[in-house]
């Protein structure tokens, strides 16, 4: 099964973007960050004419993560457990495949601005809430994916400028540490199982010349649990979608799974 993420910054500007896109790639599960949208402004019904059912979260002019899927999802969570948050930031759903419950955790990652700032704290917060509730979930969930925007570039080769960038929001050490602890839940970057071209990103800034200066950062990540490691056939960034007009400034991660 294939199951992709996408930040489309505002599925109100980029939804036939989504449905050209699913035309083309019709994956099993597509997780949507950054909606920008309420619950009742979701397209619902254009998305099931597309053949995929929708578990979403929403939230009016910012925010907002939705599942995407093909076949029905269960026991939908939103939100992390125990951390009071007034954003639309995760969602949490379990899909059953022919291999057994496979739970999906999409979320669109605190940006956090800049080292120092209220937001940043926030991000730290945010971020040691997400780690704590994950251990739950991987002990509950044995089959698991964490994907997502986690505005995190996990090591030099996943920026552009590793040196200029360093220390500034999305390179700091904790967040990278952050990024890491993930990792020692027990969870791969499914992205690295591969060789990749050199300067493999997934999102690029809108201003000067980003994405043709291919001046990007790899901040959308998909994370597997152990049991599915074996079972992970690629991990791929596609770059199409961010040529289009009007794109949004985020790439399609696409993983693929043996079900």
């Amino acid at each position: 099964m294939k199951i992709s993420t996408w930040n489309v910054n505002s599925l109100t500007a980029r939804l036939q973007h989504v449905l050209d896109w699913l035309i083309a790639n019709p994956v099993d599960v597509l997780c949507l960050q950054e909606l920008k949208m309420s619950d009742d402004k979701f397209p619902l019904d254009v998305l099931k004419s597309a053949g995929y059912e929708a578990a979403v979260f929403g939230q009016k002019t910012y925010n907002g993560v939705a599942i995407l899927s093909r076949t029905p999802v269960r026991d939908v969570v939103k939100n992390i457990g125990g951390f009071t948050d007034e954003h639309s930031r995760v969602i949490s759903a379990t899909l059953d495949t022919p291999a057994g419950p496979l739970r999906i955790v999409n979320g669109y990652f605190v940006n956090g601005q800049a080292p120092g700032s209220d937001k940043f704290a926030y991000k730290m917060n945010w971020l040691r809430a997400l780690h704590d509730w994950l251990q739950g979930e991987l002990a509950a969930h044995p089959q698991l994916v964490l994907l997502g925007d986690f505005n995190i570039a996990p090591e030099d080769r996943d920026s552009f400028d590793p040196v200029g960038l360093a220390e500034t929001i999305h390179h700091t050490t904790e967040e990278r540490d952050h990024f890491k602890g993930l990792l020692q839940l027990g969870l791969t970057d499914g992205f690295r199982l591969f060789d990749q071209p050199e300067k493999s990103y997934s999102w690029w800034d809108y201003r000067m010349l980003g994405y043709q200066k291919n001046r990007g950062l790899r901040i959308d990540h998909v994370l597997v649990s152990a049991p599915l490691v074996p079972r992970v056939k690629s991990c791929m960034i596609d770059r199409v979608p961010r040529k289009w007009e009007k794109p949004s400034d985020h790439a399609p991660v696409t993983i693929e799974i043996d079900a």
